[in-house]
């Protein structure tokens, strides 16, 4: 090799090195730079947001996967052994705190729901966030209902209402309304049939809703196969229908739980009654009676009913 050559050589290798230096130094100064932790917290935010609207467009996917189905209102498929089950950011359907009939065997079928005493015309509220996938009529059973699917992997049902306020395949939030309150359908006086389902099985609402308290049983409830039947019925003994038809003796004296005026008079029906003995002992005519209470004149009462009469 020539002399110049090897100067030739020696300046290229010199040149290479300069230009990797600064490469170098930088890697070097990114290495030793503090993390922005603040800018990672934001970076998680936007992903959790990401996320989220990801899971309203497609609900409880890991459970359902792609099946949307508009034509059933519940298909029951293999539940999972357990599965957690978000409650935070939830609403109640409604504000009343009267729990007219339990979740579990009645009158020799399945009841697989809440009855919850509601008005023809109150407000009901969706639960929680999610997509609408059901708004139909069932004339001997549900009457007017809507079934939601939430990211949380529930199905929640609303039944009996006398008007829908949503369409099928709608996006809502949590305490949006819904629908009306009513008694469409198979039911005997106005009252909202509440029912919480996971793969379309039938959960305890009293498991995770605590109607008589205005809130849920916690953040998280924990559905587990081998523990679900026994704490369902110490949610039930906990959460729901408790002695004269559900009232307390001040709720039938003065109004419902939830009730801002305090003027609401009730009524406990006994045997023997129909209804122009109770309008007649409440001084009401019987078209105001069937008013209050969502009643056709052909309506039959049961002794332990409560009715409303003011």
């Amino acid at each position: 090799m020539t002399l110049r050559s090897a100067i030739k050589s020696f300046v290229i290798s010199a040149l290479f090195a300069l230009a990797a230096e600064p490469v170098l130094g930088q890697d070097l100064l990114a290495r030793q730079a503090p993390i922005d932790r603040r800018a990672k917290k934001l970076d998680s935010i936007e992903v959790s947001h990401f996320a989220e609207k990801e899971n309203l467009q497609s609900p409880a996917a890991k459970l359902y996967g792609d099946e949307w189905d508009n034509r059933y209102a519940h298909r029951s498929t293999a539940l999972p052994d357990s599965f957690v089950i978000n409650l935070r950011h939830f609403c109640m359907p409604t504000p009343s705190r009267v729990v007219t009939s339990n979740f579990g065997s009645r009158w020799g079928r399945m009841h697989k729901g809440l009855d919850i005493k509601v008005y023809i015309g109150d407000t009901i509220r969706a639960a929680f966030s999610g997509k609408v996938r059901i708004v139909r009529y069932e004339a001997n059973g549900y009457g007017n209902y809507v079934v939601i699917r939430h990211p949380n992997g529930l199905e929640t049902i609303y039944g009996h209402l006398s008007k829908q306020l949503v369409s099928e395949n709608e996006q809502v939030r949590a305490g949006e309304p819904i629908g009306l309150g009513g008694n469409t359908g198979r039911s005997t006086g106005s009252h909202l049939h509440f029912e919480t389902r996971l793969c379309g099985v039938a959960l305890n609402p009293a498991l995770m809703f605590d109607f008589r308290n205005q809130d849920v049983t916690g953040d998280y409830y924990v559905f587990n196969r081998r523990r679900y039947d026994s704490e369902s019925d110490l949610a039930t003994r906990a959460r729901g229908k408790v002695g004269n038809g559900g009232y307390s003796s001040e709720q039938v004296r003065g109004g419902y739980a939830g009730s801002d005026s305090g003027e609401r008079i009730y009524y406990k029906v006994v045997k023997g009654d129909s209804l122009e003995s109770i309008a007649e002992k409440n001084n009401i005519s019987v078209d105001q009676l069937c008013r209050l209470n969502g009643f056709r004149k052909t309506q039959r009462v049961r002794p332990g009913m409560i009715v409303r009469c003011a």
